[in-house]
């Protein structure tokens, strides 16, 4: 394997949606959809299409959903091996709501996700020692997070850390121990307590955490492109322009674009530019993996 992503998975259900409903009020929607998604299981096919040998270790529900989420994961070839059921519990959901301008609102309940433990990298252990990059979000439990932070720097290999959902009390010392951590601007915000609104005040949130010994920041920024940060170094990229149709999951497209590029080449300013494509080719279609472009589909996009 090239990639672990160490995470969660959620099945997507999205209602697309003229006008968000007011308190009490009831309205009728155009359309729905149900997806496969969670912030791990996105990472892992992005990566997956694009061609990277990816294997997943998380958690599904003892209900119906588990078996299609296992069969998804296969389907867009991550190796699911090392997904395994969480007895009594239901598999994790995401209600979306994407609005006429194409921004999203999403509540997340974690199920099967609240129930991956350290014992289960432990089982999965020979398996993630064979992979050159280990992938973290927060969508399951910190104990969790830190433990897998721990096994990667025993064995060497490298380690994502993307801290969504943002949570204030991340402990800092672990997230220095990543090679690269890669908050949005909301979680940049969250976890530093100041303002984002301006790119000067980005950079500004940034140095606080390169203050206190990050190595690499990687910040997304929506249409607004990206930033890396490291050192007294800034880096930026510029935003892919699209006419966007949906904007979910994006942010977990570029992680995924990006952690197989970094593993096929480690140009961290090449790999963040074609997550910066990759991203804005997911926004131009409907839901999360499907959206994602597979390695034809984007060269395509690319030369357009």
């Amino acid at each position: 394997m090239d990639i672990a992503v160490i995470g969660s998975n959620m099945v997507d259900l999205i209602t697309y949606t003229n006008t968000m409903p007011k308190a009490g009020e009831t309205l009728e929607a155009p359309d729905f959809a149900l997806g496969c998604g969670g912030k791990g299981a996105n990472q892992a096919v992005a990566a997956a299409k694009l061609g990277a040998a990816v294997m997943m270790v998380s958690k599904v529900g003892e209900d119906l959903f588990a078996e299609n989420t296992v069969k998804n994961l296969r389907q867009f070839g991550v190796n699911a091996d090392n997904v395994t059921v969480a007895a009594g519990t239901s598999s994790g959901v995401a209600p979306i709501f994407v609005d006429d301008r194409s921004q999203n609102r999403i509540l997340i309940i974690k199920g099967a996700n609240a129930h991956l433990a350290p014992a289960d990298i432990d089982a999965a252990s020979e398996a993630l020692k064979r992979c050159r990059l280990i992938v973290l979000q927060l969508e399951i439990p910190l104990p969790t997070v830190y433990y897998a932070i721990d096994f990667a720097r025993q064995h060497g290999i490298q380690v994502i850390l993307n801290p969504a959902p943002a949570v204030a009390d991340l402990d800092i010392q672990y997230a220095c121990q990543c090679d690269y951590f890669m908050p949005n601007e909301t979680e940049l915000e969250i976890l530093t307590g100041l303002p984002v609104s301006t790119d000067e005040e980005v950079i500004r949130a940034g140095q606080m955490l390169l203050g206190r010994g990050l190595k690499n920041l990687i910040i997304t920024l929506g249409s607004r492109g990206s930033v890396w940060m490291h050192g007294d170094e800034v880096h930026r990229v510029e935003p892919t322009p699209v006419r966007a149709v949906d904007t979910s999951g994006a942010g977990d497209a570029f992680i995924g674009c990006f952690a197989h590029f970094l593993i096929q080449h480690g140009d961290v300013a090449k790999a963040m530019a074609s997550a910066s494509a990759y991203a804005a080719c997911s926004v131009t279609g409907r839901g999360t993996q499907l959206s994602y472009p597979d390695a034809d589909t984007f060269h395509r996009f690319l030369t357009r």
